[in-house]
């Protein structure tokens, strides 16, 4: 039996799971917001984690808890260290708290290394040794699966591979202009979309996925607009695909992966990125590392993130 904790920037959950004969049974998920300091949503997570192991006659200390946040963390330590989607988390003793409210010491990962971990066991990784996992949600970072093996670095801060700089200039990520991030996340399509709809209106035409005003649109905003095959939408779309493709042709060569697998955005919108991003990757990427890869959506879809805070506690 395993408890996760997946800790998120506006949502968090926690779930209890069985595994058995090689597969996940969720049995319980509860879902808080991430309101208030971090003793608080703690709190709430983990009364919730004491009513379901009630609910289900879990006997005491018979099961593990794992934890999946995004980063950066010590998972070593067990500490969450200052986030950016977690203001005021910081240098949380997250693994020491939870062990003293429930008395099973949990394990910690960075959430996109246990996103690469879950789809490595459960999902479009099974049977691969070299494996790229891109989250493409509110941000871009990497879990990386190297020669059958999870790679977290010297300092556990392996994979930040949204913090690369792909122009000079450029939509803001990960704290710097013109970076991987910047072009390929939902915040950074969101800010590529707003620029776009400022410049249509100085024509005096209203973008096809301003729904209130151009300061609220959102990425999903133009997802939906290019489904109903919007050009200016579909432009959006392509500037990231580009981008995407640059930004993979550079973890191509470096890397050597089988497979890239993309979740979040990718998988619910990759195919208005692919043209731009094949289109990269032919260019830049090496001939012979470019040939041995593939790209695929995430395989685990919304519950991704429960996956990977019970994988976080089994591996």
């Amino acid at each position: 039996m395993v408890l996760g904790f997946d800790i998120g920037g506006t949502k968090c959950a926690v779930i209890l799971a069985e595994e058995k004969d090689g597969d996940i049974f969720f049995l319980h998920r509860v879902e808080i917001k991430t309101v208030g300091t971090w003793k608080t949503v703690l709190d709430k997570l983990i009364k919730e984690g004491k009513k379901m192991l009630e609910l289900f006659s879990v006997e005491d200390k018979n099961y593990k808890i794992g934890i999946s946040c995004g980063g950066p963390l010590d998972g070593k330590k067990g500490i969450i260290k200052s986030p950016p989607n977690l203001p005021g988390w910081d240098e949380v003793p997250i693994v020491d708290y939870i062990y003293k409210a429930l008395g099973v010491k949990p394990k910690l990962q960075n959430d996109a290394d246990a996103c690469a971990l879950a789809e490595w066991k459960y999902g479009a990784g099974k049977g691969y040794e070299n494996i790229i996992f891109l989250t493409f949600g509110t941000g871009l970072g990497a879990g990386l699966i190297l020669n059958g093996q999870l790679y977290t670095g010297a300092s556990n801060m392996a994979g930040e591979v949204g913090h690369i700089r792909l122009e000079e200039e450029g939509p803001m990520g990960y704290g710097k202009h013109g970076s991987f991030e910047g072009f390929c996340s939902g915040g950074g399509i969101a800010q590529i979309a707003k620029d776009k709809a400022y410049a249509l209106k100085e024509q005096g035409i209203k973008a096809s996925f301003v729904k209130r005003s151009i300061d609220e649109v959102a990425t999903r905003d133009v997802v939906e607009a290019a489904k109903e095959g919007h050009e200016d939408a579909l432009e959006v779309l392509k500037i990231s695909g580009k981008y995407f493709g640059k930004g993979l042709s550079i973890l191509i060569d470096i890397l050597n992966p089988e497979l890239i697998i993309a979740g979040s955005v990718y998988a619910r919108a990759g195919k208005f990125l692919n043209d731009e991003m094949y289109k990269e990757i032919e260019k830049e990427a090496l001939e012979y590392s470019r040939k041995a890869v593939q790209i695929v959506p995430a395989k685990l879809g919304e519950q991704i993130g429960d996956y990977a805070a019970v994988v976080t506690a089994l591996v």
